[in-house]
């Protein structure tokens, strides 16, 4: 309640606020001081069919450009515990007649959704996969093809493109039992066929030794100041004209911190964070070894312990 000045008590009088007719009332005298008044706060009652969910949403998804009704189009829900009614009911029969022509590129864009999910990418890099779907299946050409091995590559391609690359077998892991060679083939027949479309080469974005390194310090639990170093190191490298590939230069970069730290990892434990074979970290290392002055820094380890680091 609050005071407001009344006509007919000709002073101010607390004021009752009645909300169901819009209405403030005089608690004194009863005059309507003003009538259907807006209710301008926020309106949270709830709308779903369940009773115990209180979530006060009652809006549908944002629009899709990519499929045909930007989807928005209208689903029938179906009765709790009563599937079997409400297929034979004639709402039942008519939506599951009505067939939805973007009804597995919706399915394809879940798919994508729970992977990108499941390897914590940003929902930049979910969008651009779904386009980059959307252009091939648009072409016709995936009929007989590994389904979650093309959804695998549009991932692998999306986050090449914006800069923030994941290992093919990171990809692999949530790519619901597709192979690393798979992906690899989709990875190529998506390319060309992109590549047919724009009548120009494909932009991937380029790979470097440091977009990999934070993400395999965090598997290994290193230390920031490891990390720190560890980064310095990567990027010295490059300017080394070391034929590896950046995965490889990566997980041996972090190999070298961690022998010069107290903290020392096992060659089995940077495999299992990278993915890179222990074989080829020990090819890496050898490349690396005659550098170690230059690359780490001066700050984390001394000349002794760099002469110190075992000989490849």
């Amino acid at each position: 309640m609050a005071d407001i000045y009344c006509s007919e008590c000709k002073r101010p009088t607390e004021v009752v606020f009645d909300h169901s007719a819009g209405d403030t009332v005089c608690s004194e005298c009863g005059l309507v001081l003003e009538a259907h008044s807006i209710d301008e706060t926020s309106e949270w009652r709830t709308f779903a069919n369940e009773a115990g969910d209180s979530d006060p949403v009652r809006v549908g998804g944002p629009n899709n450009p990519l499929l045909g009704d930007s989807g928005l189009s209208t689903v029938i829900s179906k009765p709790n515990g009563s599937t079997g009614e409400y297929l034979n009911s004639s709402l039942g029969r008519w939506q599951t007649r009505g067939s939805n022509p973007d009804r597995s590129l919706i399915q394809a864009f879940k798919t994508i959704a729970t992977m990108a999910d499941r390897l914590g990418l940003v929902a930049t890099i979910k969008d651009r996969a779904n386009e980059i779907y959307k252009k091939v299946e648009d072409q016709k050409p995936l009929r007989g093809r590994n389904q979650d091995a093309i959804l695998a590559a549009c991932i692998y391609i999306a986050c090449r493109q914006e800069d923030k690359p994941r290992t093919v077998k990171e990809i692999c892991y949530v790519a619901n039992g597709a192979t690393k060679k798979e992906i690899g083939r989709a990875k190529e027949f998506i390319v060309k066929q992109l590549e047919i479309e724009m009548g120009q080469s494909m932009e991937m974005g380029t790979i470097h030794a440091g977009d990999f390194l934070r993400r395999f310090c965090s598997h290994l639990g290193m230390t920031n100041l490891a990390v720190k170093a560890a980064q310095e190191a990567v990027q010295k490298s490059e300017e080394l004209d070391i034929r590896r590939s950046p995965i490889s230069i990566a997980a041996a970069v972090i190999y070298i911190i961690t022998q010069l730290s107290d903290d020392k990892k096992l060659l089995k434990d940077i495999t299992l964070a990278t993915g890179v074979a222990e074989g080829t970290i020990r090819n890496s290392y050898k490349d690396l070894y005659p550098y170690t002055s230059r690359i780490v820094p001066s700050w984390y380890a001394t000349e002794d312990a760099l002469r110190n680091l075992s000989s490849p």
